[in-house]
């Protein structure tokens, strides 16, 4: 065996020790995570389950942020979820295996937090930024006294109508001017029922309005009738109110049968299947003529049918002269428990949650901020959107529960029960009340 000189075995051993190095790493000599990110960043996972057009604005709020951050590279990941579904990111967590952040319905922020889902956002001094937001969505965003999520976006609902089916119909339109207050609900139908076309099979093939339809949820209309969902002295969800209770049999029950039970959900099922891509929403190609939905469709409608004949009007209400009636929603900014970029992520969360990531998602989408800065700048909101950010100031919410995913979801089984026929809507409504309330009492009195 030939044995190297000494001096060989020296420089062997400091090119082993550089190669090491530099194959190792430090923050700051290692090179971006990713394009587009500044060197000595952390690489930060992001994921949402949002799809375009919203998610194509998050992407280029989380480009600027890589641009100028040297903190934390974020990567976007797209993945599969909904307001109340977080199975994915339940099941990441428990493996170790979940993002830094995640984005969150900020209703259901509670729900998660008492189920030891998402860090408590105290340590990073989220506290201090309370002052900035609506009080409405940062009161969402706690749970017990401490902040578990950022707001990111609000919204309002209105009733959206299609000019030139209507018209097509031989209805007068002057009615659904804003300017004259809300239309009744029984305006709405006489104009809808003038829509109704059926083939020769007697399918149909338009309908005027689906009460149900987009956001025609039990929210919706157990507040346009007037109704309270949660008693907070007696700790316990109110969905048997009889104003709720009056809304499902005339929104849910009535009008399904009105329209023909099978018949209308043939008409969805075809039409307005689940998870449908944005543009092919059935009031944008003309299969519908009203629709109760938020403020983002303005950027659906801009984005894929900027020609589109319609027109915006308050949601209808049960008697001429009742007060409009709308609801705000919204989603936020979370750190799941078990992220290993947590401090990264954090200050990803006060971009995309603050003033520079709200703007931009503003102008984008026509979604709502919940920054009161921003809330307050008028050139954010042009055009229709004005229309919805000055209904947020008497806008309801949702209750924010620690089972508030699973109050929307009880509500949910007891509006389709009342679609389908199938239940009396106070039956529904009692076995919705029934089983929130037994999973509520473990966290009363609530604070």
């Amino acid at each position: 065996m030939t044995l190297l000189p000494r001096s060989s075995i020296k420089a062997l051993m400091l090119g082993i020790l550089v190669i090491t190095a530099c194959s190792t790493g430090t923050s700051n000599q290692a090179g971006p995570p990713l394009a587009g990110c500044k060197s000595g960043t952390s690489l930060v996972t992001f994921w949402t389950s949002h799809t375009p057009p919203d998610s194509d604005s998050l992407k280029r709020i989380v480009d600027a942020y890589n641009s100028q951050s040297s903190v934390g590279c974020v990567k976007m990941v797209q993945v599969p979820g909904s307001e109340t579904d977080i199975a994915k990111l339940t099941t990441a967590v428990r493996s170790g295996t979940g993002p830094d952040v995640y984005m969150l319905d900020r209703f259901t922020v509670a729900e998660r937090a008492a189920a030891g889902v998402l860090e408590d956002l105290s340590q990073f001094g989220a506290s201090s930024l309370s002052s900035n937001y609506l009080d409405f969505a940062w009161a969402e965003a706690n749970f017990k006294g401490k902040p578990y999520a950022l707001p990111f976006d609000t919204d309002t609902r209105a009733l959206y109508y299609r000019k030139d089916l209507l018209q097509a119909a031989g209805v007068d339109i002057s009615a659904l001017d804003p300017a004259k207050g809300p239309p009744t609900i029984d305006t709405i139908r006489t104009m809808a029922n003038k829509v109704n076309k059926k083939d020769s099979s007697g399918k149909y093939t338009q309908i005027g309005f689906v009460p149900w339809f987009e956001q025609g949820w039990h929210y919706t209309w157990g507040f346009v009738y007037g109704g309270s969902f949660f008693d907070k002295s007696a700790c316990k969800v109110t969905p048997t109110d009889p104003k709720i209770v009056q809304a499902f049999t005339d929104m849910f029950t009535n009008w399904s049968k009105a329209l023909g039970v099978s018949q209308v959900q043939t008409f969805l099922s075809t039409y307005a299947p689940p998870n449908l891509p944005a543009q092919q929403n059935a009031f944008l190609l003309g299969k519908v003529a009203f629709m109760v939905s938020g403020d983002w469709v303005l950027g659906n409608i801009a984005t894929y049918t900027p020609n589109l004949q319609y027109g915006v009007t308050y949601i209808p209400v049960p008697n001429q002269g009742d007060q409009p009636a709308t609801w705000a929603g919204g989603w936020s900014m979370v750190i799941p428990k078990g992220a290993k970029q947590s401090k990264a992520g954090f200050d990803f969360m006060k971009y995309i949650a603050g003033e520079p990531g709200q703007r931009q998602y503003t102008k984008d989408s026509q979604h709502t901020p919940t920054i009161k800065a921003l809330d307050q700048d008028a050139s954010l909101f042009a055009g229709g959107h004005a229309f919805f950010q000055k209904q947020l100031s008497a806008a309801h919410s949702r209750p924010p529960l620690p089972v508030g995913a699973f109050y929307w979801d009880q509500l949910s089984t007891a509006q389709d029960a009342a679609v389908r026929n199938t239940t009396a809507p106070a039956t529904a409504l009692a076995a919705a009340a029934s089983a929130t309330n037994a999973k509520l009492q473990q966290y009363c009195p609530l604070p």
